[in-house]
């Protein structure tokens, strides 16, 4: 077998046909627009795809590899799209064996692991979902939620003590106060939303479409690709703005891998290298994830303007933070032991 990223496109393609087929698990078609990701691939290359368990979480994943090492059937995944942490937990389990897409040198460094075990692939960044019937000024950072016009307005999308989308909210709001990545930036957005708290301006309900929508959430910290959807599904009644803060952009990453057990280790390769494409990579952009090649794409002009139209400016994307496991994880554990002490509010 050739190194792991010495072969032409031409020769991967013809070992994938020889293959014939791709199996994935937990790829839900409305995610991120992996249904359009799916049928794009097949036309391209003419393989099947066998999809295992759309709805699968990320630990169910790396358990459907383990589960299926010595067995080469349809129940064992070619490859997997899993949350930030589960990547190197895999790695470090040998559940995965290296590849370097082409594109590589556009996938940030802090994203991906050096020898090629797993790779971001798309993200998307903590946004505020605005109704504009009620907010007809919407905020343009962490700073403006605090002010007077805004009371009774400000919803978290889940429990600060559980919700991991919640956790890096506080957290976002904490790096846009000044603190430094990790616990201290924790600390602060503990602070902030106390403050906000106290100034009556924290909604301590989970917010979403129908709470945004009714008025009960008129302002929800959300992530983009969530908040735009929403925009969408509840066309114009009310309208939604999505507003990218200026400072505390933080982004949630997810990565791809191939299984070390892979059946099909030629398609394997051969999908990741279709994700990583400009086609594929804009298909995720379609579903209102940023593919993880963004500022490149749009520094080349390669994003057509009507998919730039449907999403908050580019520019607002540049000063995307992707946490490190590190930081999350020290910052994660400030927020959620210190959320009822500091914030006293009761989400749910």
């Amino acid at each position: 077998m050739l190194p792991a990223w010495a072969q032409s496109l031409d020769e991967l393609v013809a070992a994938a046909k020889a293959e014939g087929t791709l199996t994935t698990v937990a790829l839900p078609h409305d995610w991120c627009n992996y249904g359009g990701v799916l049928e794009g691939f097949k036309a391209k290359y003419g393989l099947a795809v066998n999809e295992l368990n759309p709805d699968a979480g990320s630990a169910d994943e790396l358990e459907a590899i383990r589960a299926n090492k010595d067995n080469k059937g349809p129940q064992a995944p070619d490859v997997i799209d899993v949350g930030f942490s589960f990547g190197p937990a895999a790695k470090d389990e040998g559940l995965l064996q290296p590849y370097k897409v082409s594109t590589w040198d556009e996938i940030p460094d802090n994203v991906k692991d050096a020898d090629g075990y797993w790779y971001g692939d798309y993200y998307g960044v903590l946004s505020f979902a605005v109704n504009e019937d009620l907010v007809p000024e919407p905020p343009a950072d962490w700073s403006d939620l605090l002010k007077p016009e805004f009371a009774n307005s400000v919803a978290l999308a889940g429990d600060p003590r559980a919700s991991n989308q919640a956790i890096l909210g506080v957290y976002a709001a904490g790096l846009a106060a000044g603190g430094a990545a990790g616990a201290e930036a924790g600390q602060k957005g503990l602070d902030y939303f106390a403050e906000m708290n106290k100034a009556g301006n924290f909604v301590p309900v989970i917010g979403k479409s129908g709470t945004l929508a009714q008025g009960a959430t008129p302002i929800v910290v959300w992530w983009d690709y969530n908040a735009l959807s929403g925009r969408d599904a509840l066309n114009g009644n009310p309208p939604i703005n999505v507003v990218v803060p200026k400072s505390g952009v933080v982004a949630g990453v997810y990565v791809q891998g191939i299984s070390a057990y892979a059946p099909h280790p030629n398609a394997a390769k051969l999908w990741m290298e279709y994700l990583y494409s400009d086609e594929g990579q804009l298909k995720w952009l379609e579903g209102y994830c940023h593919p993880i090649r963004f500022n490149a794409l749009v520094q080349a002009g390669k994003v057509p303007q009507e998919l730039l139209d449907k999403l908050p400016p580019a520019a607002s994307y540049e000063a995307a933070v992707f946490p490190s496991l590190e930081e999350q994880e020290a910052m994660a554990e400030v927020i959620k032991g210190g959320w009822d002490k500091t914030v006293g509010a009761n989400v749910q």
